[in-house]
């Protein structure tokens, strides 16, 4: 058997590559044509396959994906051929979730507003001055600024997209004593806590129930552009959206516009259209608006959780073992 890999990995990487295939030769690579050559009797690839390098494989079981998305990685050829194809997902779920939890306590707690105001030293509790009647000798009444501070355990985020991602998310949001209703498109059963779990077109009854909706899906055939306007008018106008899935899936346009017309009460992107988001995007001055740089998924572990993956699956295609993270190529996840 042979392992052919490209672009080439660092001597430490190939090291513990080479340790687990065993009798399996490995091939690192230096350029496409080294690669091309290995080809024609590899039974594996690891990194980014072309359609030359595709054609030159006469015997190529399965390809491993150096990445989670497979927006890029796809293409007709491979979809169509025999070969089984492997991803990364799984790796940055809980980091993401995190980040999730972040940007739903931001607006809960009007935390990204009190940021800002302390840059100018601002003393501007939300929702009016902070003045509480009663609080010493008794119950007190609920105040402007009481609402405009929102009891997590009161409210319903809506998960798009059950998988890896949307799992953890539901996890920390169910430990903050929120409502989690979901849609998947593939999913059977909830897990414990999930209050609903839906197909996709459900999609408008979780959109009306959710407080903040929070986009986990993979950008798809399906997925490409599935929020507009429409689906943005279907959102409560207190409600959050949030996109840690992928920047093709909203269309910034229409969210502009949505904003604007304050038919939503804001949003959270980590994730674009197009990356960087240009300076002059009118995105940039909304306040009710959180932006990140496409970090949701960044953490100390995932190099370790990358080789990890890499090196189990090897494991397993050696030994004849069924692999980890089998995608439907046709659907891109």
């Amino acid at each position: 058997m042979k392992l052919v890999i490209h672009p080439p990995v660092e001597a430490a990487r190939l090291e513990s590559i080479v340790a687990v295939a065993g009798p399996m030769r490995v091939v690192n690579a230096a350029d496409e044509a080294e690669a091309a050559t290995a080809m024609p009797d590899a039974d594996a690839f690891f990194g980014k396959i072309t359609p030359p390098l595709l054609a030159a494989a006469g015997r190529l079981r399965w390809v491993q994906s150096a990445t989670a998305s497979l927006e890029h990685y796809v293409f007709p050829v491979l979809v169509e051929h025999p070969c089984t194809l492997t991803n990364m997902r799984g790796l940055f779920s809980d980091n993401i979730a995190d980040q999730v939890m972040g940007y739903v306590l931001c607006f809960a707690r009007n935390l990204h507003t009190y940021v800002r105001n302390q840059m100018s030293a601002r003393w501007a509790p939300v929702g009016g001055e902070a003045e509480r009647v009663g609080f010493a000798t008794g119950p007190a009444h609920v105040t402007a600024i009481d609402r405009a501070h929102r009891h997590l355990g009161d409210l319903t985020l809506g998960v798009i997209g059950l998988g890896t991602i949307g799992s953890e998310v539901a996890r920390r949001a169910l430990a903050f004593s929120m409502r989690v209703v979901a849609v998947d498109p593939a999913r059977e059963a909830a897990p414990e806590g999930v209050a609903a779990l839906w197909r996709p077109e459900r999609l408008p009854d979780l959109l009306g129930q959710s407080d903040f909706v929070v986009i986990a899906a993979p950008h798809t055939p399906r997925t490409a552009k599935l929020f507009r306007r429409p689906q943005l008018r279907q959102m409560k106008r207190d409600g959050v959206l949030i996109n840690v899935g992928r920047g093709a899936i909203v269309d910034l346009a229409d969210l502009v516009a949505a904003l604007e017309a304050k038919e939503i009460a804001g949003a959270a992107l980590d994730v674009f259209e197009a990356e960087p988001l240009p300076p002059g995007h009118p995105l940039w001055r909304f306040e009710n608006v959180i932006l990140t740089p496409h970090v949701a998924g960044y953490s100390p572990r995932i190099a370790e959780r990358h080789l990890g993956l890499l090196l189990d699956n090897v494991r397993r295609f050696v030994a004849g073992e069924p692999l980890r993270n089998v995608v439907n190529k046709a659907e891109w996840f």
